[in-house]
């Protein structure tokens, strides 16, 4: 069961992060109204000129079965092409690094690190497929501003994303795009089982020329390496 969780943890961690790769890949004319069209235009021109960014996340699990919402925070690193690194902080610390061959979660409270090939999660999971960019947005999903509101308090646009596949464990994908620098600022989802996985970005920094070497891991001495299938 601990692997099994850990196991969740890891993949949710890391199809959150692809989820902000969105306009990374995003093709153009998907839009059925003029300004959804244009939010999307504008927030793919954002993202095609960013080649790193940083910021602070915020990151809840509204667990349905027991009512309990699960509250971490951090720092996110992101480089171009496809390499991650989550800093959770608080209320423990952990790190997922993500890069082009291997994708790790390290617990060291636990002494564990959890190894997973990137190429397996790509074959397995069709949203981390597709935002690798080998699938097509317009064959996934549909888009479409949220109902009834297209906007939150501050005026930022709401999009809802719904997948045209029936089997695909996510029901719902909601963005919010800022509506002055049109950057991703929360992106949640819900799953079959009715729990809702939020995550709000603050403080977003872009080309800040991060290393390479932020997106390697090396683990301490005496670490137990768990490879997961």
């Amino acid at each position: 069961m601990k692997i099994l969780k850990k196991r969740r943890q890891f993949v949710i961690g890391i199809s959150i992060a692809l989820w902000l790769n969105f306009f990374l890949v995003l093709p153009g004319a998907l839009a059925k109204s003029e300004l959804l069209s244009e939010v999307i235009a504008k927030t793919q021109e954002r993202y095609e000129k960013t080649e790193d960014l940083k910021a602070q996340f915020i990151y809840e699990v509204t667990i349905k079965s027991v009512d309990k919402i699960e509250r971490e925070t951090g720092m996110f690193y992101l480089k171009k092409p496809m390499n991650m690194l989550w800093d959770y902080e608080k209320p423990k610390t952990k790190k997922i690094v993500i890069n082009q061959q291997k994708a790790f979660l390290y617990i060291p409270g636990d002494h564990v690190l959890y190894v997973q090939n990137v190429e397996s999660i790509f074959k397995s999971m069709p949203a981390v497929r597709f935002f690798s960019g080998i699938g097509k947005l317009q064959d996934e999903f549909q888009i479409s501003f949220t109902q009834p509101d297209h906007f939150d308090g501050d005026g930022n646009y709401l999009l809802t994303m719904v997948p045209k596949d029936a089997t695909f464990s996510i029901q719902k994908i909601f963005l919010t795009i800022d509506k002055s620098n049109f950057h991703i600022v929360q992106c949640s989802f819900t799953d079959m089982y009715g729990n809702v996985t939020s995550i709000r970005f603050r403080n977003i920094m872009v080309n800040n020329k991060l290393s390479a070497g932020l997106f390697t891991f090396t683990p301490p001495p005496g670490v137990e390496i768990v490879n997961m299938p």
